[in-house]
């Protein structure tokens, strides 16, 4: 599939945006870092992909339109795009771009390398990136870190500030268990073990955790990786609603300019109620998966019962994907709106761009608009 400069300007629209765009919840721009970092040092001696067209590519997690479902075997709703710019300073110039997971996909990855190193490294990252359920820097480093992929920092660009917030916030409930853990223990320093589990494998020295959690091998793993990707969630989820409460006020009160087509205005009107209402359902599902971790800690750290915490952790995989989408999809609209609007008190928007913006709001998070309400242009994707 390619994305050709002659195309509408919808999509150079689309592609400048995401040019413009760092490291969030949807969106990993490695173009972005080659150009803000491919003169430090670590850049070259750890890269996020060996094969340099790979290590300049754009990746987003994508919600499939109905006619981009025909190139995979299954039918799923998601996928990780691979947009390859045709010049890497200029994507209006247009891309070339595939799905992991589509069919032939990882024969179009081989063309790249033209009889050089082997492509299995950066294979085996594409397929570790695609089972996460967002492009969070933070969940996107831990990932590849515990599957010993050592690169450079600059390809995760959370800030230090919200690193530090984030840690701050994680570390007093991580305290907890550790402390009960190495009760009655000769286990060290409790904030220096919370830093380690924090950053590091888990190692020999979390012996007594493993113990205590009664949890084994890869279970155990798996386990602590998505028990710290929903401590991540936790802390992304209270940062953000009040952010969004903000967004959600803005778009109530948008000043449109320009002509005003009433099927475009009638899609809009109808377009703000059905967000605002699927931005609550998908913060509420959130806050109830939240709430089933909150309860299964507490049974643990405060009643000294580690059954329901276990339990918690081998079916966490499944609720971590879940409320990765969940709270993407909402991390998504505040970030874009934020990025388009950066003062609440903006000059307004044309109805058919606002229509586009909500448009691309709605397909990430799946609402279903009646074939009245849809308005006449195409949705908007990245």
């Amino acid at each position: 599939m390619t994305q050709s400069a002659q195309k509408q300007s919808r999509g150079d629209r689309d592609l400048t945006a995401l040019q413009r765009s760092g490291a969030t919840n949807r969106v990993l721009n490695l173009s972005l870092v080659a150009k803000h970092s491919g003169d430090e040092p670590e850049y070259g001696l750890q890269p996020f992909f060996q094969n340099r067209t790979l290590n300049t590519a754009i990746l987003v997690k994508h919600r499939l339109r109905a006619d981009e479902r025909y190139v995979f075997d299954a039918s799923p709703t998601t996928a990780t795009k691979i947009i390859l710019p045709f010049v890497k300073a200029d994507l209006t110039l247009g891309a070339r771009s595939m799905f992991i997971g589509q069919r032939g996909w990882k024969d179009m990855i081989r063309e790249l390398y033209e009889g050089q190193s082997s492509p299995a490294r950066d294979l085996r990252l594409l397929g570790l990136i695609d089972q996460l359920p967002s492009l969070d820097p933070f969940l996107l480093r831990e990932q590849l870190k515990r599957h010993n992929f050592p690169i450079a920092r600059c390809y995760f660009a959370l800030s230090p500030g919200d690193h530090e917030r984030m840690l701050a916030f994680v570390k007093e409930e991580v305290a907890k268990l550790v402390e009960l853990a190495f009760k009655d223990r000769r286990g060290g320093d409790s904030a220096k073990m919370v830093e380690i589990l924090l950053s590091t494998t888990v190692d020999e020295r979390f012996e007594p955790l493993r113990l205590t959690l009664g949890l084994d091998g890869e279970a155990y793993k798996e386990g602590v990786f998505s028990w710290k990707g929903f401590l991540y969630y936790k802390w992304l989820l209270a940062d953000l609603w009040p952010k969004l409460v903000g967004v959600l006020g803005e778009l109530r009160r948008v000043r449109i300019v320009g002509k005003r087509d009433p099927e475009t205005m009638r899609y809009l009107h109808l377009a703000r109620r059905r967000l605002e209402l699927t931005i609550q359902d998908q913060r509420r599902e959130a806050i109830e998966a939240l709430m089933v971790y909150d309860a299964a800690f507490r049974d643990l750290t405060e009643n000294g019962k580690p059954t329901a915490f276990r339990e918690f952790l081998i079916k966490a995989p499944g609720m971590f994907m879940m409320l990765g989408e969940r709270i993407g999809a909402i991390s998504h609209i505040a970030s874009f709106w934020r990025y388009r609007f950066p003062r609440p008190d903006h000059e307004g928007i044309a109805a058919p761009e606002l229509a586009e913006i909500l448009q691309d709001f709605e397909a990430s998070l799946s609402t279903r608009p009646t074939a009245l309400a849809a308005p006449t242009t195409a949705p908007a994707q990245a």
